[in-house]
């Protein structure tokens, strides 16, 4: 049986026995009530024809039975009474229901009414059981005259009861029904949450969910609603290792990074990169529905890091044989143009044009080795100006390029820092006429930066706010890594990635000597 089935099940149960047991009582207490209202009933009864001035009269008179019977008849008639008994002093009755007991003795207690105090009590006279009140009566004089004794016996009580009774199982069977109705909106309601599924289906439900959740590789992230504002629901290990979150209790949706933060109300996302401090992540979201009911979102993080940083690393080797390829492209006609020279004679030209070329290309060399001493940055850029002046680019590193060791940078962070900035600058500045690049690295004695300037459009605030974000490309129809990827460095070392339009389009990265994490 399903849980709502047993729910509804146990809740009918339940409600039947305290329903049972709740008619039980308002029996016992009815019962009591009915005893109560009969005791007052007979005893101001008892007291108020005590007091009539006849009923003292005719038990001083010669014949107290004839002129009291008919009058205690009426009283009783009139009241529902079972029997108005008046009695003398003696404690002999001149009035009774049935007259073969008139003139008898009163079988009951009269000597606390001879104290002048009414009593009740109940007891078995000559018509059975009853409740009876006895009350004094007293003459002008105020001498005891005698007695009135007023009761309704238990038969008649009980029939009185039993009258009652069917209201009181009316009322419980009412409360009965109305139980019944609640408990099966309860039970169907309960259906729709637990999608009609029995315990031992839900347990294991939970333990195969959290078994995939702990085992699965990618990151994943559920979430839903709670009055319109999004949380997270669900978050396994591997979503809480990406994300540099708490491994174990609740995640606030706060705690999330603001790109991840955003996918809770997304539709469907494919592929989409996104960083964090220290990782490059490949996102995939879909929105949950129910019953065409939008219930959530799944996301499915993957790690890119080391992948990125491999194909990063591929690109700059690329980017080294490629300069190597048009060097040795370039050497190969500088030495045909000289053999050629050679041939012709004209051999003081050829020597005057060898050492040209080669004063030119050592002194950039020598110029860069000498200001900047971290041997990967100096060959990237050597590179990099081959590179460009390949692809139609006047590279400049500036004579105030300057940088020591930094031994708080690794050379790979620096390497990727100026070799991204300067691929983006070199795209970028392709889309002018006259296309420039320009670098500049400085060191002081509180921090590193590193200004890379171009000819290019430029990039707003904005642009670049997303690219250190989520990637950026000037390239139509292309996401970039290259910005995301410096951004990611100079978080790391605790340092800043600004814009400057003073100089065509320019982007300064500055980090402090000693700084990050």
């Amino acid at each position: 049986m399903s849980v709502a089935g047993q729910f509804l099940v146990l809740q009918l149960v339940v409600f039947t026995v305290v329903a049972i047991l709740a008619g039980a009582l308002i029996v016992v207490g009815e019962r009591g009530d009915a005893d109560d209202a009969t005791r007052r009933s007979v005893t101001d009864i008892a007291v108020t024809t005590a007091a009539f001035p006849e009923v003292a009269d005719g038990l001083l008179g010669p014949d107290p039975t004839a002129v009291l019977q008919p009058r205690a008849e009426q009283i009783r008639e009139a009241t529902g009474v079972d029997f108005v008994v008046i009695v003398d002093p003696d404690g002999i009755r001149v009035t009774h229901p049935v007259e073969e007991q008139i003139g008898l003795p009163y079988t009951g207690h009269l000597d606390e009414a001879r104290s002048g105090t009414p009593l009740s009590e109940t007891y078995t006279g000559s018509l059975g059981p009853s409740i009876r009140t006895v009350a004094p009566v007293y003459g002008d004089g105020g001498d005891l005259v005698g007695f009135v004794s007023v009761g309704v016996t238990r038969e008649k009580i009980a029939e009185n009861f039993v009258r009652s009774l069917p209201g009181i199982a009316g009322l419980v069977a009412a409360g009965l029904a109305v139980t019944a109705a609640g408990g099966v909106l309860i039970a169907r309601r309960l259906r729709r949450q637990t999608l009609g599924l029995d315990p031992d289906q839900l347990r294991r439900m939970y333990e195969h969910h959290d078994a995939v959740l702990h085992s699965i590789g990618e990151g994943l992230l559920v979430f839903g609603t709670d009055d319109g504002s999004p949380r997270v629901d669900v978050v396994n290990d591997e979503a809480r290792r990406l994300l540099g979150l708490e491994p174990t209790g609740a995640v606030p949706f706060d705690a999330l990074p603001a790109t991840v933060r955003d996918l809770a109300g997304s539709d469907e996302v494919r592929d989409e990169v996104h960083l964090t401090r220290d990782r490059i992540l490949v996102v995939n979201s879909d929105a949950v529905e129910w019953n065409r009911r939008r219930i959530g979102t799944v996301v499915t993080l993957r790690d890119h890091t080391e992948l990125s940083t491999v194909l990063g690393e591929l690109d700059s080797v690329r980017g080294f044989a490629e300069s190597l390829r048009a060097q040795a492209h370039e050497s190969a006609n500088r030495l045909h143009t000289i053999v050629t020279m050679v041939e012709l004679g004209r051999t003081e030209e050829a020597v005057a044009f060898a050492t040209r070329e080669l004063a030119v290309s050592q002194n950039l060399i020598d110029r860069l080795t000498t200001a900047v001493q971290e041997p990967a940055l100096a060959a990237l850029l050597l590179g990099k100006i081959d590179e460009a002046a390949e692809r139609g680019v006047n590279l400049t590193v500036t004579d105030d390029t300057e940088l020591g060791p930094v031994p708080s940078i690794p050379a790979r962070d620096l390497v990727t820092l100026v070799g991204n900035l300067v691929d983006n600058a070199i795209d970028a500045s392709q889309s002018s006429d006259d296309p420039w690049v320009e670098v500049t690295v400085r060191q002081d004695d509180s921090s590193i930066c590193v200004e890379v300037a171009d000819s290019g459009p430029g990039m707003s605030s904005e642009a670049l706010a997303q690219a250190m974000q989520r990637g950026y490309s000037t390239k139509s129809h292309q996401r970039g890594l290259g910005l995301a990827l410096v951004a990611q460095v100079v978080a790391r070392h605790g340092g800043t990635l600004r814009t400057e339009p003073s100089l065509g389009a320019m982007v300064v990265a500055e980090i402090p000597l000693g700084g990050g994490s």
